[in-house]
């Protein structure tokens, strides 16, 4: 049975890896494809080649990134048709009302203040990675 992975599109390496490793611990070995910015995000996800082309089963998307910013990613994501649906999970270290704002209205379905304390940001990771790719029931949307 194939298992989709976690998409984890992360400019800072640091937190990847403290992510990568709090998924780890929290799902085991689960699939994540952890990307450095929204760019990649994209590139993965709608791959000019379908075999490449990539749905996860949650995007964990920052929100200030360089080359393409979060938000951006998020509505690339809410106007393709096969990834409308897709569960996509804001983490971000922004205290602006108008982020927040902005990405419910664009169709987030989650928006974490990202903890400044490490241990914190492992276990609000942890949390997030157990509730969308073990708990959550993701829509399969037909083209």
């Amino acid at each position: 049975m194939r298992v989709d992975p976690i998409l984890l599109v992360e400019d800072s390496e640091d937190e990847r890896l403290l992510a990568r490793r709090a998924l780890k611990r929290s799902i085991g070995d689960y699939p994540i494809i952890a990307v450095a910015n929204g760019q990649e995000a994209i590139d993965h996800l709608f791959s000019p080649n379908p075999a490449q082309c990539l749905t996860p089963k949650v995007v964990i998307l920052d929100l200030k990134m360089p080359k393409m910013g979060g938000l951006e990613v998020l509505k690339a994501i809410r106007s393709n048709p096969r990834t409308s649906a897709l569960p996509v999970v804001i983490l971000t270290s922004s205290k602006e009302h108008r982020d927040l704002v902005d990405c419910y209205q664009s169709g987030a379905n989650s928006y974490v203040q990202k903890p400044v304390d490490s241990t914190e940001y492992s276990e609000t990771i942890a949390v997030i990675g157990r509730y969308w790719a073990t708990i959550n029931e993701r829509a399969q949307i037909q083209e």
